[in-house]
């Protein structure tokens, strides 16, 4: 029997919504006609608002390395009809599908760029196959590689799949929902992806009107997106963004990322209050968006990756499920069935705790800790061994007052790393869990790239690049990481700021060791 579970409800008319869809049989979709194969016309009006239907959400997995691959079996995980019935059984409440539309395969790349009708029938079965088993859906766009390339250049391209798909499925009902783009990056800039996910949505609702929307951030989806966001009118939108740190945990040993994943393995994720803090400081941002646009959220992709060991990953995975139900967010799991997956299709068997941590496990106290000061700023006569360099056209001031120190740029680059604030001499150890905290003061909000790193060629980061939206106003923030590289007794603590003009105010900068 499926045991329906949802997000905890964030206004009135989320609750009611969910208590009516508990009801009336775990709020599952009506059935396909046999002799059709249509679904009765619905409009999405008929189930309430964004924060209802977000509420409906609930749960989720992503269908991950299946239909994003070039071709279905390219990446060894081909979907497998029996899936959503197991994933209903567990108790989920929605499957994310993500969908590459690109290849020449499926679709044309030249005009009118005609979607293969036989893989639109493909997508169809699955989709239809979620619904028959009592789960809502996603689809989105996925590894458009050319659009983030070149958007202008695709941009007709892209919009012409949006209207092919939306044509495509218009009389589905409102438990298929649709996702514009995963991760807009690369030449897709935060101004233009506003501009093209509008244009999107536009194609969307000449027929679709009603259907529930999730928008994307730019900059890889992350939550460092989240404020050059600009939401078009329209009330059928739910915020969807991804989170993945730390980066060195959740992706060591991946071997797309890069040399730097393999120095990585053996990073723990211990559960400590300091690593927690860390986490809801990084949502502050997106929960006080939210709120302002009165949007509701859904965390579209968090996993770590199975190098790392077994545990670390159930507790990380606990605490961010538990996490985003408390803030009512909806969320979905990366993956199913691959690497990172809940469900080892080789052995026929669940990973049960990543499946009880995401479903059941109740969060359990933090792991108790002890800190050790490795560094903490002094600003009362100097700048304590900081220092401004610019790059580029960049241009920006370093004054100290009031024990803070100021950096005030004029003129940004064409990276944030233009505009760096540096000390060097922190040391650092194999496989210590570092807590770094500091305090900054800035007139609007923005976003500052912070982290500690070698002071030398090749100039990279131990800690990740820690992307950190600055809050106007005076907030702290707090941020742990895993040094995965070898001892480094100098190394260096980076403020990257050339994102943008203006003042902003550091002071009372701390790292201490955390000891578990």
């Amino acid at each position: 029997m499926k045991t329906c579970m949802l997000a905890r409800p964030v206004v009135i008319v989320a609750a009611i919504t969910v208590l009516a869809s508990l009801a009336s049989g775990c709020g599952s979709a009506p059935s396909a006609s046999p002799s059709t194969g249509e679904y009765p016309v619905r409009t999405a009006g008929a189930e309430g608002d964004a924060f209802a239907m977000n509420a409906r959400l609930g749960r989720g997995i992503n269908m991950g390395n299946m239909f994003e691959a070039p071709s279905e079996h390219a990446w060894g995980n081909p979907f497998r009809h029996e899936y959503f019935r197991m994933i209903a059984d567990l108790g989920f409440d929605h499957v994310r599908i993500p969908v590459r539309w690109e290849p020449a395969a499926r679709s044309s790349p030249h005009p009118p760029y005609g979607i293969e009708p036989r893989f639109l029938e493909r997508i169809r079965g699955v989709v239809d196959d979620a619904l028959d088993n009592g789960l809502l859906v996603i689809i989105n766009m996925h590894h458009h590689d050319a659009l983030l390339a070149d958007p202008h250049r695709e941009r007709e391209r892209f919009l012409s799949q949006w209207r092919q798909i939306a044509e495509y499925f218009r009389k589905y009902p409102p438990e298929l929902l649709f996702e514009v783009l995963n991760e807009p990056h690369g030449e897709l800039t935060p101004d233009l992806w506003n501009e093209f996910f509008s244009d999107a949505l536009r194609e969307i609702r000449r027929t679709n009107p009603d259907r529930f929307v999730l928008v994307g951030t730019a900059e890889w989806g992350g939550l460092s997106g989240v404020p050059h966001l600009v939401l078009p009118a329209d009330d059928r939108l739910i915020l969807t963004v991804h989170y993945y740190n730390p980066f060195s945990f959740t992706h060591q040993g991946a071997s797309w990322v890069g040399a730097d994943a393999s120095a990585w393995l053996g990073t723990e994720w211990y559960d400590t209050q300091a690593e927690r803090e860390s986490m809801r400081n990084e949502f502050r941002m997106t929960r006080a968006f939210a709120e302002r646009n009165s949007i509701p959220v859904h965390v579209g992709e968090f996993g770590a990756y199975g190098k790392a060991d077994l545990q670390s990953r159930v507790r990380w995975t606990r605490f961010l499920a538990r996490l985003f139900e408390e803030y009512g967010w909806s969320w979905a799991y990366w993956e199913f069935s691959a690497g990172f997956g809940i469900y080892d299709p080789a052995r026929g068997a669940f990973r049960d705790a990543l499946v009880n941590a995401l479903l059941h496990d109740e969060l359990s106290p933090a792991r108790p800790v002890s800190t050790t000061a490795v560094y903490a700023s002094d600003f009362s006569h100097d700048t304590d061994g900081w220092s401004l360099a610019t790059h580029g056209a960049a241009s920006a001031r370093l004054t100290r007052r009031d024990r803070e120190l100021t950096v005030t740029i004029d003129r940004t680059g064409t990276q944030a790393w233009n505009v760096q604030l540096t000390r060097g001499g922190i040391p650092v150890e194999r496989q210590g869990l570092y807590r770094m905290t500091f305090t900054a003061t800035t007139g609007v909000t923005r976003t500052a790239t912070v982290y500690v790193g070698r002071a030398r060629a090749p100039w990279d980061s131990y800690s990740g690049y820690r992307s950190v939206t600055l809050a106007e106003g005076t907030e702290r923030y707090d941020l742990t990481f895993t040094m995965g590289s070898a001892t480094d007794e100098h190394a260096r603590l980076v403020f990257d700021l050339g994102d943008s003009t203006g003042a902003i105010a550091i002071t009372d900068v701390t790292i201490e060791r955390v000891t578990h």
